[in-house]
């Protein structure tokens, strides 16, 4: 599916537990402990781990839709799904793939056909941009009683997972059906950082009204969209709605804490690294220059034809906590700019927990068209098309850029809205305590 169409169509429209509770042990018990580096006593129990120790017994008398892809794995690196046929415990109705697909196969914009997984005979429905009433007929044609998510995220709103979760929740508070999110980490952590999303801006890469860098966990996510959303949106609430929370996961960590393997979400998101910065440089989606795709090092290589070793200089010079950048030299093998040498820069972040990817997204559009005023532009070359308006939530970055504004004047300009909604997703948040 076309990308473009996915975002103008799809994102324009509008026994577990009961509601809102977490599965035992309490939330105190689960947010306890330190990170877990390369000690396996140590390191980040998810919540698939945690029904798969006690062999998926939680799930047993129901018909199991399960909503996933390959980072859906357990400490051994098999996948949820393959374990719970194993188990023989869990009556999986089907799977549903997101963008990408359930085991990956797909790039960017693109999914995995419905079919039969061959390794465990389940049927896998292609649940790409799917809304609510897609979800509804698929629940139904699956005779789904109980939806299972588990996908690792990264943190931005504009990275599609989420938004399937939405849809998916949607769907089951129209029905009754039951949700359960199996909790992973947010691998840039649980703090929340630049802009509103605002009404008449929604997409496909971001349906509901929160921040850039939103600082939740997908659980947590699932409790502020339960609470929040869904009761105007759906006319209904999730009413069981069950989060199986991690053990041993703070939200001032990062995932190089949590002693867990990182499985790519994405083709587009190799490493933890690239998870870091991605956040702030996939604004660069919404210009002309490339983000770094179809180089080894995407939204960490970020360039164009016209780019020179003055914009590492004049970043370098802004003294960004937490990173250095090098200049950068990159040709492309697909995407923007196919086989044409980008100049430009890569980014190191040399402390994660300073590194604020937001901001340094913002300077990095800044300073590009400070320097190269008549070659930088906008994703399809003018105002009209409006990308970098869905990245950002608005039309004030473009704006605020291209009238000159500084960065620090351009973060400034969403501090207030990012006050109020820190503020209000505090009640829904599972974890407490620092790295």
């Amino acid at each position: 599916m076309d990308r473009r169409r996915f975002i103008a169509s799809a994102g324009l429209t509008a026994g577990l537990g009961a509601a809102g509770a977490v599965a035992a042990p309490s939330v105190a018990f689960a947010a306890r402990g330190g990170s877990g580096g390369d000690d396996p006593a140590r390191a980040v129990l998810t919540g698939a781990q945690r029904l798969a120790d006690d062999d998926w017994t939680a799930l047993s008398g129901h018909r199991v839709g399960v909503i996933s892809n390959p980072t859906g794995i357990l400490r051994d690196a098999s996948h949820i799904v393959d374990s719970m046929v194993a188990s023989g415990n869990v009556d999986i109705a089907g799977v549903f793939g997101p963008e990408h697909g359930f085991r990956g196969s797909a790039q960017a914009g693109e999914a995995e056909e419905t079919t039969i997984d061959p390794r465990t005979g389940v049927t896998v429905y292609d649940a790409y941009g799917a809304q609510e009433a897609g979800f509804m007929r698929m629940f139904a044609q699956a005779h789904v009683e109980v939806v299972v998510f588990d996908i690792q995220d990264v943190g931005a709103r504009f990275y599609t997972y989420i938004w399937t979760m939405w849809s998916a929740m949607r769907a089951a508070a129209r029905m009754g059906l039951k949700f359960v999110v199996l909790d992973r980490p947010n691998p840039v952590g649980g703090t929340a950082a630049g802009p509103m999303l605002f009404p008449g801006f929604e997409s496909g890469i971001g349906q509901r009204y929160i921040v850039q860098q939103h600082g939740m966990t997908v659980g947590e996510l699932a409790r502020f969209f339960n609470a929040e959303f869904l009761p105007d949106d759906a006319g209904a609430t999730v009413e069981d709605l069950e989060i199986v929370t991690m053990r041993r996961w703070r939200p001032g960590s990062r995932y190089a804490d949590t002693g867990l393997p990182w499985v790519l979400p994405s083709p587009n998101m190799p490493t933890p690294d690239t998870a870091q910065v991605y956040v702030g440089t996939c604004l660069f989606e919404g210009t002309a220059a490339s983000e770094g795709r179809g180089s080894t090092r995407p939204f960490e290589l970020i360039g164009a034809p016209y780019g020179t070793y003055h914009w590492s200089d004049a970043l370098n010079e802004a003294g960004l906590p937490g990173v250095d950048f090098r200049e950068a030299y990159f040709v492309p093998t697909f995407s923007k700019h196919v086989g044409k040498v980008c100049g430009g820069v890569q980014l190191h972040v040399t402390d994660p927990y300073e590194f604020e990817p937001v901001r340094t997204g913002v300077e990095m559009v800044v300073a590009a068209k400070r320097l190269y005023p008549e070659a930088f532009s906008w994703r399809g070359g003018g105002t009209s098309d409006g990308f970098i308006h869905l990245l950002h939530g608005s039309d004030r970055l473009r704006i605020m850029v291209d009238a000159g504004a500084s960065a620090d004047e351009i973060v400034a300009s969403w501090q207030d809205e990012l006050a109020e909604f820190d503020q209000r997703r505090q009640q829904y948040l599972l974890y407490r305590g620092r790295r």
